[in-house]
């Protein structure tokens, strides 16, 4: 009797796990059909939204899975609610601000996509810190190499120092929009080395600590020198070396699922 209902109880709870999943599944497929048709001005700024009894019905889906999909349009700028009118698109909807949400980024094949983007972004930002830098800048830079290596033993601090690097070269620039660039994207900025090396050995990661670091100190002598060129160069170097390394370990963890 006892194995029953516990195999009962088993199959209830795997059941709901499938129900959970299929709800999210339909969360997402409906978000996305909304988006696009926000996007497309098929519903126009602000236009009224269907009511959810109305996407409900249309789209064979529950009253749950409306109001999550409406939830997450909300949180993305893309509608509003009018209170006793209801939901209406947004009126800045087209202008909505560029976003990279911590739930994109979840994937090796997400992280590699944010480091093509960075490459030519942060290229220039090291060439303008060259050329721009004041004796301030040089110092938070340096702070935060120094940082850095401290903090080497703890992946996760290491990464929060590394983008206190990239934040102090960005500030270095004198332009607002490459700081505000790069605080926007915080800790996304930097994938921690556990991502990289999950499985390795303490070693494996102490190396890749001092390699990454060496990248590092390239760029930060070619800022203090004012060399706009070599500054270049090394933050290229330095982002295509990572981009490389995430690109083969994105390409093996697929092989692994086939």
């Amino acid at each position: 009797m006892t194995s029953r209902v516990g195999a009962m109880r088993q199959a209830d709870m795997g059941g709901s796990a499938d129900e959970s999943a299929r709800a999210t599944s339909l969360t997402d497929d409906l978000f996305v059909k909304l988006e696009a048709q926000i996007r497309s001005g098929q519903l126009p700024p602000g236009s009224r939204l269907p009511t959810q009894k109305e996407i409900a019905e249309a789209e064979n889906v529950s009253r749950t899975v409306v109001r999550e999909a409406v939830a997450r349009l909300t949180a993305q700028g893309l509608a509003v609610s009018r209170q006793g009118s209801g939901m209406y698109v947004a009126d800045t909807a087209e202008y909505r601000a560029f976003q990279i949400t911590k739930d994109e980024l979840h994937e090796l094949a997400d992280i590699v996509k944010l480091l093509e983007m960075r490459l030519g972004v942060e290229t220039e930002m090291a060439g303008l810190a060259a050329a721009r830098r004041t004796t301030a800048d040089i110092g938070a830079i340096q702070d935060a190499l120094q940082a850095m290596r401290e903090l080497r033993g703890d992946p996760v601090a290491a990464a929060k120092a590394d983008t206190a690097f990239h934040m102090a070269i960005a500030r270095a620039t004198q332009n607002d929009y490459y700081a505000r660039f790069v605080e926007f994207l915080g800790l996304r900025l930097v994938p921690p080395r556990n991502l990289y090396l999950r499985d390795q050995p303490e070693e494996a990661h102490q190396a890749y600590a001092e390699k990454v670091h060496g990248e590092h100190e390239a760029i930060l002598d070619a800022i203090v020198r004012m060399d706009p060129a070599r500054a270049r160069d090394a933050a290229r170097h330095h982002m295509q070396e990572s981009l490389t390394r995430h690109s083969m370990l994105s390409a093996a963890a697929r092989g692994k699922g086939r």
